[in-house]
């Protein structure tokens, strides 16, 4: 699966929780790989959810989300994310709007999450830069 989601936003996030470090490329491009990855897998999830219920159009509660945040706060951009949602489903399902920001929204905090403790993780070795590796070292002790 090639990557979709454009690297530079997700650096902007990894960098809103960096602090002090820097921030290499690879570690953008490994974390773009791993959000993309687990929100291709939230749609199919999603799908069938959607399927269960006997829609074809996935929506936000089909991602767990109750209320959907303006788009204009994300830091994902929405299109590629729509993209992601679509990689892993079947051509019948639509992504409403509110799904497509409900997951950006959603993988926004993934990011997040990873690049807070991928920051961590690149503090406890002592560098003062954040790398790929401290994004696949969370990986293997968190999943």
């Amino acid at each position: 699966m090639s990557v979709e989601l454009p690297f530079a936003p997700v650096d902007q996030i990894i960098r809103r929780n960096a602090g002090d470090l820097r921030v290499s490329a690879d570690a953008a491009e490994a974390l773009a790989r791993r959000v993309q990855d687990h929100g291709a897998s939230l749609a199919v999830d999603a799908a069938e959810r959607a399927t269960a219920d006997g829609r074809k159009t996935l929506m936000a509660a089909d991602f767990d989300v109750e209320q959907v945040v303006d788009r204009e706060t994300l830091t994902l951009p929405v299109a590629p994310v729509d993209r992601i949602a679509r990689s892993r489903i079947d051509d019948r399902y639509r992504v409403g709007m509110d799904a497509r920001i409900a997951l950006a929204d959603v993988l926004e905090d993934y990011a997040d999450n990873v690049a807070s403790a991928a920051a961590t993780l690149a503090r406890h070795a002592d560098r003062r830069t954040i790398q790929a590796e401290d994004i696949e070292t969370y990986f293997a002790l968190f999943n």
